[in-house]
């Protein structure tokens, strides 16, 4: 099974599976059973995406995202390393979705609003989403941000240290 959001940018999702299982799904699957087909419009976005994907720009667009993967994680990196007493923790990931661990709820949705004040929309998660004590920035990147956008966050991120509550 896979999906067609969030990587392929459109909507729905698909299972590839011995005809067997296929036909099982179509009729019990009440989620198949009880949605509306995809219209063509879908299905054409999909084929574009997927050409997109697999091509030169979609090689070009990952190394891009690698390399601001790789930029965030240096400088938030350093950021926790140099501000200790905030207890910030850069969760293990090498995916686009980067956690930025701020602990307690109400740190994490003031540090979120405090950077939606500055124009950069990053979502606090927490329990039960996350375990209790844990709770997060997601910290989202894409092939469409820049560097100055990474060095914008870390900035707004190091100026609420550094800013009394």
């Amino acid at each position: 099974m896979g999906t067609l959001g969030k990587a392929v940018g459109v909507a729905g999702a698909f299972v590839a599976a011995h005809p067997t299982i296929v036909a099982w799904l179509i009729e019990a699957a009440r989620t198949y059973i009880y949605t509306t087909a995809a219209p063509p419009a879908i299905a054409h976005a999909v084929i574009a995406s997927l050409a997109l994907i697999r091509g030169d720009e979609g090689e070009q667009r990952r190394a891009r995202l690698a390399g601001l993967i790789s930029l965030l994680r240096l400088r938030l990196a350093a950021l926790v390393m140099h501000h200790p007493h905030a207890g910030w923790k850069l969760a293990d990931s090498q995916t686009a979705i980067q956690p930025l661990i701020v602990g307690e709820n109400r740190a994490a949705l003031e540090l979120s609003a405090a950077l939606e004040a500055q124009g950069l929309w990053v979502p606090a998660i927490r329990p039960p989403t996350v375990p209790a004590g844990s709770a997060r920035l997601r910290i989202t990147l894409s092939a469409a941000h820049t560097s100055d956008d990474v060095e914008r966050l870390v900035a707004a991120l190091e100026h609420s240290l550094n800013t009394p509550q």
